[in-house]
């Protein structure tokens, strides 16, 4: 009995140093937390115009990457901002699901897609960001991932316009042409952004931008003709649908995300101030994010008070559309997989 309580105590001495090792050996399962690297350590295709610092270094374990997650570096906001939205599409599919039949209803597809579709490019784009400094090959292969991922959201962008919100007066006008027109965007979209990514550096940096920018705003243009001929041509009984004022947010937070895409500001303003917060391209995801929850409420309002209007102008082709989903997917991702071939070979005639 004299030593059963000494050996007891022992045991708990033990276990409470135990204990007091976790915190350590947590701090170093984590990338420290001045693991960043300036551009002189990373290869050119990783460079941000005006940004200097911040990178991560390359050729790390996946684990690495992916617990960067909890560490600064100059792709944390854009990880966190689309991280973020993606858990609050799928709480409002969760909760839509509650009140939508998915699966009995046809009507509902398209509406099903969006939200998909909005879930899907929010994940592969904060998986781009997050794990594509593990080397230049991944680098190329998650961006392009990421670009089937927008290509899939704007056709289903486009559909869901064409089918909740278009007005049965400009539904009459592109119905010959508008969804094809729609499928071959989206694709060229995606091309045109895996072509202008692979030959980066490589080419003025005006071509490069022209083959990515221009088909997406063309793209962007016969997407969102629905919803501006519907804002334009709306009565004044009709100013105060909630649909309308979620629509016109849409296109503002779109217009405002385009800009801070296409221009490097306000880190061109402040070189060397913007490494971490600030840079143009997080701007352009918050209000890319916003674009995006606005237009899902628009159109789940406009599937709940505008049936009347989509079941006679479109009848049973929902299938039709969701089979033109499907295929738009199909090409972006062979178009994606051709390009990360070309990145393999170009990788390894450049290492030899």
């Amino acid at each position: 009995m004299a030593t059963i309580v000494p050996e007891k105590l022992n045991r708990l001495f033990i276990n409470v140093q135990q204990l007091w090792q976790v915190p350590r050996l947590l701090g170093s399962a984590f990338p420290s937390p001045h693991c960043t690297v300036g551009t002189s350590e990373v290869p050119r295709v990783f460079w941000k115009p005006y940004i200097h610092a911040g990178y991560r270094p390359l050729n790390r374990t996946w684990t690495y990457y992916f617990l960067t997650l909890f560490q600064q570096h100059n792709e944390a906001v854009n990880v966190w901002t689309h991280l973020v939205a993606t858990l609050i599409l799928l709480l409002r599919f969760w909760r839509l699901s509650q009140t939508v039949d998915f699966v009995s209803d046809p009507h509902a597809h398209p509406l099903f897609i969006i939200v998909l579709a909005s879930i899907t490019y929010l994940t592969f784009s904060t998986l781009a960001h997050l794990l594509q400094a593990k080397s230049e090959f991944w680098h190329y292969s998650f961006f392009f991932m990421d670009y089937v991922g927008v290509a899939i959201y704007q056709y289903s962008s486009a559909l869901v316009h064409y089918y909740y919100t278009i007005e049965p007066d400009w539904h009459s006008r592109i119905m010959g042409f508008y969804m094809p027109g729609a499928v071959l965007l989206a694709w060229l979209s995606c091309a045109g952004s895996c072509y202008a990514k692979y030959r980066y550096h490589q080419v003025p940096r005006h071509l490069s931008r022209l083959c990515q920018e221009v088909p997406l705003g063309l793209a962007y243009a016969l997407d969102i003709s629905p919803v501006i001929h519907r804002l334009y041509t709306a009565q004044p009984s009709e100013q105060g649908d909630p649909a309308l004022l979620y629509h016109k947010c849409q296109v503002l937070f779109f217009l405002i995300s385009a800009f801070f895409f296409s221009y490097p500001y306000p880190e061109k303003w402040f070189p060397g101030k913007c490494h971490l917060f600030g840079q143009g391209h997080q701007i352009f995801h918050v209000f890319l994010v916003l674009c995006t929850l606005a237009q899902v409420q628009a159109v789940v309002l406009d599937y709940e008070s505008r049936r009347e209007i989509y079941t006679s102008l479109h009848g049973d082709h929902t299938h039709n559309f969701s089979a033109m989903c499907l295929f738009t997917g199909a090409c972006c991702l062979l178009t994606a997989a051709y390009m990360t071939s070309k990145v393999k070979c170009k990788l390894n005639c450049k290492g030899q």
